[in-house]
């Protein structure tokens, strides 16, 4: 039994991409209409660059979103392999948007928009070097829960992504990220600091949620092919009404991606396709597991050797 998982921020290269849109025109057509719903050329930015412009959230979120639905798209329609018979769709943060999107939740068009004021309304959210990100490695939850309860008086830092085993991410502003940096190091704690602009899935990002509930309210979901599983539970959506619940509180909740990939395989998931640029996703299900297939889906010849 396999799940179709799809990569967050940070997976992003320009030039991704390029050698399925040279080849197949469904790709180059939807290039086109995320130009046209987006009113700018997206696809220049992501075959082009520059770099420093695709790495700005706003314009990360769609562009990650279009690779990963075009690559769906083309092992759909171009080689007849049916990812909808997968037994679960989850995505990292973003990549849940591609899952829903790929799982017939919502149009292509209609993501594209979501993501475009989603990663606007995350990166005006906190302003420009007032919030920051930490990730630590070799440690476990429990360590670094009782060290922020510990230090609860002195600043106030939350975990944005519990990615794996041995990797979790934090965030808060840059003045309580120094003093928890100091304390991790005092406790032999390895840590670094990631270079991204706004401190995600933490109360700063409290703007970011009223604009999302706002505009999700607006949008009607379908009943999807698939079955989602939640950023913020790490378990299965029951329906389109929580899904959108969902949708609003993960912007300011923990990424619970280790406890999505665990409880996926206890529900007889031993086969993972990450669809999208970069295996960043497959990286951390290994170290999650040993004991389940993977594979990343990018490039042409990922595909041809793709059996579900």
């Amino acid at each position: 039994m396999f799940s179709v998982i799809f990569p967050g921020q940070g997976s992003q290269i320009v030039g991704m991409g390029k050698e399925l849109y040279d080849k197949y025109d469904i790709v180059k057509n939807l290039f086109k209409q995320a130009d046209e719903t987006l009113n700018f050329s997206i696809s220049k930015l992501i075959l082009d660059g520059p770099k420093e412009e695709l790495d700005l959230t706003v314009n990360t979120q769609p562009a990650i979103f279009l690779i990963s639905y075009s690559i769906f798209n083309v092992v759909k329609k171009e080689f007849n392999l049916d990812l909808n018979q997968a037994k679960y769709f989850a995505g990292h943060s973003l990549g849940e948007y591609s899952a829903l999107s790929c799982a017939e939740y919502l149009d292509f068009s209609e993501t594209l928009k979501i993501l475009k004021i989603r990663g606007d309304a995350m990166q005006n959210s906190v302003p420009k070097g007032q919030g920051g990100m930490v990730a630590v490695l070799g440690s476990t939850v429990e360590i670094i829960e009782k060290i922020l309860i510990e230090n609860k008086e002195i600043f106030k830092v939350q975990i944005a992504n519990d990615n794996s085993e041995g990797q979790i991410v934090l965030s808060g502003k840059i003045e309580d990220l120094k003093k928890l940096t100091q304390i991790l190091k005092d406790n032999s704690v390895k840590n670094i600091k990631l270079p991204v602009s706004a401190p995600f899935h933490c109360d700063l990002m409290n703007n970011a949620t009223k604009i999302m509930e706002e505009e999700l309210n607006k949008l009607n979901f379908k009943d999807g092919k698939n079955k989602l599983i939640s950023n913020v539970t790490a378990n299965e959506i029951k329906d389109s009404d929580e899904l959108k619940s969902l949708l609003i509180k993960q912007i300011e909740n923990r990424v619970r991606w280790r406890e999505s990939v665990i409880n996926m395989i206890k529900s007889d998931v031993n086969h993972f396709i990450e669809i999208g640029p970069g295996k960043v996703l497959s990286g951390l299900v290994k170290r999650i597991s040993k004991d389940v297939k993977i594979d990343t889906i990018n490039s042409q010849s990922d595909i041809e050797s793709l059996k579900i």
